[in-house]
C-alpha cells in the first residue's frame, strides 16, 4: 500500500505491510472474534445497523492515526477516511483535483498557484491555505517520516505563502513540471494548522473519528458536512486480520464485507462463489529482484545481465503467482503513463547467460537470495530462481528472513533480495528509487546519464518531450540498474456480493478503498 508509500512497511502498494501476505492456511483458520467485532465504538447515528467492516493486515502496537506517517495499506485506508489531500491519482497515476479546485505553474515551473475548494474540518473550521502550508511543512520535515518527504522537500517554505483564505503559492527550489504528483501522495494529507496530536484526530475527510486501538480496530462515523457529500454508510470499521486466511474466512462467514490484499491462492478459492465478488486489478504490483550493483559480485554488470537472461519469467508467473499476473520486462510501471511502449520483451537466453558467467570468472559462484513471507509469491519464486540460475552456472541459496525485520535487514546487508512496489507515478518511482543517492534506491545504481535525463524531464514543460526523456532514462535503467522486474502480479481484494459502490482500482489510486462510496444492499 510501498505502498510513495508507502508504502507499506518497506514497499508494496504504496508500500507492502510487513507480513502483509502469508500462504493460505486452509479453511480451518480462525475467524475474527465476536468481541473484536463488537467491542469498538457504540451506537448512535446508525450504531452498528449500517456499519461497513473491512479487514486489513495491521501494523502492530506502534500504529498511529497521524496521516503523515502512513507506511502500510491500513494506514492509508484510515487516512483516506479521516483526511483529504489536494489531489488524487487516476488509474494511470495522473493527478486530478480533490481539495484543490485548480493548480497551475508559472512559465519557470518554480511557482505553483493553488486554489482550494470550500471544505470544512470535522470541528466546523474551514480548510484554508494556511492549513495546507502547515501540513506540507510538517510532512516535509525528515523527522516526521512521511513517505512523501522527498517530494515535499523541494518546496521553499520561506518563499511560499497564502495569498488568500483559499489560495496559495508554493515556491520550489528548482523547476519541476511534474510537481503536482506530490498533491496526491500518501503522507500529504491536510491537517488543521498547529495539529500535533492524533489520538482523536480532526480531519476534513468523509468520516469522523470515534475510536482506535493501535494494532486493533478503528471505528469512524460519517461526516455529514463533507464537501463531496456524506457517505451512505453510517459507520466504517477497519478490522485487523494479519493472516490472509483469516481475512478470507471472515468474509465468507459474513463477519466483514471487505477482505484486502489476497494472493492467487485465495482468488482461486473465491472464484465462482455467489456470496462474494472479486476486485482484481491486473499487473498492479511490480515483483522485483534487487541486485546490489555497488557490492560484489553484482558490481560486475555481466552478472547482472546473466541473472536477467537466466530467469524464466513465464514459469515464475505460472507457478509463483499461480497464473495471476504477467511477465515483466525489468521496468516498473507497465501500463502506466510514461512507460516505454516499444521495448521488446526480454526473453530467457540460457546460453548467453552461461557465457556471461564464464566471462566474469564466476562459474559455481554462491549467491544468497533474501526472501520472506512478506509476499506469498516470494518463497516459491526463490526456489524456482535457484533452479533456473543453476542452469547458467550460479549457485543460488534462498534465505528466508523474518517479515518484521525484512526490509531493514536487506538495506543493511546482502546482495540479492525480493521486493515489490505497487502503482505510483513513474516519475516519482524513478526519482525516489533509481536516482543516484536517493534514500530508497535499493540497488545502489548510479548513472550520470540517467540522472541528467530525469533532471531534464522534470524541468521540461512540454508533456511529449518530457515523456520522451523519461523513456530514454528507463531504457538505461532496464539494462544497468540491477532492478529486475520479473513479473507484475494482480492486486486482489474481495467484497460481499451485497456491497455496491466499489470498483477494482489500482492500489494508491483515488478510487481504491474509497469506502465513502459504499452502499450496503
Amino acid at each position: 500500500m510501498n505502498g510513495h508509500a508507502p508504502e507499506r512497511a518497506g514497499e508494496g502498494r504504496g508500500g507492502r505491510a510487513v507480513g502483509r501476505r502469508t500462504l493460505l492456511a486452509g479453511s480451518g483458520a480462525a475467524l475474527l472474534s465476536p468481541a473484536l467485532l463488537t467491542g469498538c465504538g457504540g451506537n448512535g447515528d446508525g450504531g452498528g445497523t449500517n456499519r461497513f467492516r473491512a479487514a486489513f493486515a495491521a501494523g502492530g502496537s506502534q500504529e498511529t492515526l497521524d496521516p503523515h506517517v502512513a507506511p502500510n495499506f491500513v494506514d492509508q485506508v484510515r487516512a483516506k477516511a479521516l483526511f483529504d489531500t489536494l489531489g488524487t491519482y487516476n488509474d494511470d497515476m495522473s493527478v486530478r483535483e480533490r481539495l484543490a479546485e485548480s493548480w497551475e505553474s508559472d512559465a519557470s515551473g518554480t511557482r505553483w498557484h493553488i486554489r482550494l475548494r470550500r471544505a470544512r474540518f470535522h470541528d466546523g473550521r474551514p480548510v484554508t491555505a494556511r492549513d495546507v502550508l502547515y501540513s506540507y511543512r510538517r510532512a516535509a520535515a525528515p523527522e516526521t517520516g512521511s513517505p512523501s518527504q522527498q517530494l515535499l522537500s523541494a518546496i521553499d517554505f520561506g518563499a511560499s505563502r497564502a495569498t488568500g483564505e483559499r489560495t496559495l503559492t508554493l515556491a520550489l527550489e528548482r523547476p519541476d513540471f511534474t510537481f503536482p504528483t506530490a498533491f496526491a501522495g500518501p503522507g500529504t494529507e491536510i491537517v488543521p494548522e498547529g495539529a500535533t496530536g492524533f489520538r482523536a484526530p480532526v480531519g476534513s475527510g468523509p468520516f469522523r473519528y470515534v475510536s482506535f486501538t493501535p494494532g486493533g480496530p478503528a471505528l469512524f462515523r460519517r461526516w455529514e458536512g463533507h464537501w463531496a457529500g456524506a457517505p451512505s454508510i453510517a459507520e466504517l470499521e477497519i478490522v485487523p486480520a494479519n493472516e490472509e486466511s483469516t481475512r478470507v474466512n471472515a468474509l465468507l462467514s459474513g463477519q466483514v464485507q471487505y477482505a484486502a490484499d489476497l494472493s492467487g491462492a485465495s482468488v482461486n478459492r473465491l472464484n465462482g462463489r455467489r456470496s462474494t465478488r472479486l476486485l482484481t486489478v491486473p499487473r498492479a504490483t511490480a515483483q522485483q529482484i534487487l541486485l546490489r550493483t555497488e557490492r560484489a559480485p553484482f558490481s560486475d554488470p555481466r552478472l547482472v545481465q546473466a541473472v536477467a537472461l537466466g530467469i524464466d519469467r513465464e514459469a515464475l508467473v505460472r507457478i509463483a503467482l499461480a497464473g495471476h499476473g504477467e511477465v515483466g520486462n525489468d521496468l516498473f510501471g507497465k501500463g502506466l503513463r510514461g512507460y516505454p511502449p516499444d521495448l521488446p520483451q526480454r526473453a530467457r537466453d540460457v546460453d548467453r547467460a552461461r557465457e556471461l558467467v564464464r566471462e566474469a570468472g564466476a562459474e559455481g559462484l554462491a549467491v544468497t537470495l533474501e526472501t520472506s513471507a512478506v509476499d506469498a509469491a516470494w518463497e516459491p519464486a526463490a526456489s524456482l530462481i535457484a533452479r533456473q540460475l543453476g542452469e547458467v552456472g550460479l549457485r543460488i541459496t534462498p534465505r528466508a528472513l523474518a517479515a518484521t525485520t525484512y526490509f531493514s535487514e536487506i538495506k543493511k546487508r546482502g546482495v540479492a533480495a525480493f521486493n515489490t512496489t505497487s502503482t505510483l507515478p513513474l516519475s516519482d518511482f524513478l526519482e525516489q528509487r533509481m536516482r543516484g543517492g536517493a534514500a530508497r534506491n535499493m540497488t545502489g545504481f548510479r548513472s550520470g546519464r540517467f540522472d541528467d535525463l530525469l533532471e531534464r524531464a522534470r524541468t521540461t514543460r512540454d508533456e511529449k518531450r518530457r515523456q520522451d526523456l523519461l523513456a530514454r532514462a528507463q531504457r538505461i535503467a532496464r539494462d544497468e540498474s540491477g532492478l529486475l522486474v520479473w513479473a507484475f502480479s494482480d492486486a486482489n481484494d474481495a467484497i460481499s456480493a451485497s456491497v455496491r459502490g466499489l470498483r477494482a482500482a489500482p492500489p494508491n489510486s483515488g478510487d481504491w478503498a474509497r469506502f465513502d462510496r459504499v452502499a450496503l444492499g
